[in-house]
């Protein structure tokens, strides 16, 4: 079997790899329910958030990324509230915190109790 020079062997493919990203946006208040409905409006845009929570003048975003590796994960989680400001109608909010962490540390994490519990229930959530 001959691959083409475009696709390299499978030895040299890397892998893509699960990644738990948590967002932390905050800014000016903005009224709780135009901000819940924008936080829906994402979810619907971006299906693979699990939840979010917020408040009026912050919000927290928890979902899974596949990616090449952290760097990777992390472009794309920072991109996410920007890119999705207009569509959404998000706050003109800034992101304030990013956790980017591989699915192995996650599970272990919360199998030692010290990290966020399962995302549950799924959806967007006032704090």
């Amino acid at each position: 079997m001959t691959l083409s020079p475009s696709v390299p062997p499978p030895e040299e493919r890397v892998r893509s790899r699960l990644w738990h990203i948590t967002l932390s946006v905050a800014g000016r208040q903005a009224p709780l329910a135009e901000v819940r409905r924008a936080l829906e409006q994402l979810a619907h845009d971006h299906p693979f958030l699990l939840t979010s929570r917020y408040a009026n003048d912050h919000a927290e975003i928890r979902y899974w990324e596949e990616a090449r590796d952290l760097h990777d994960a992390a472009a794309v989680a920072l991109r996410l509230w920007g890119e999705h400001r207009s569509s959404a109608k998000l706050p003109p909010w800034e992101i304030v915190g990013l956790e980017v962490i591989g699915r192995e540390t996650y599970h272990q994490r919360v199998a030692e109790g010290y990290g966020p519990p399962p995302a549950s229930p799924v959806g967007v959530h006032p704090f």
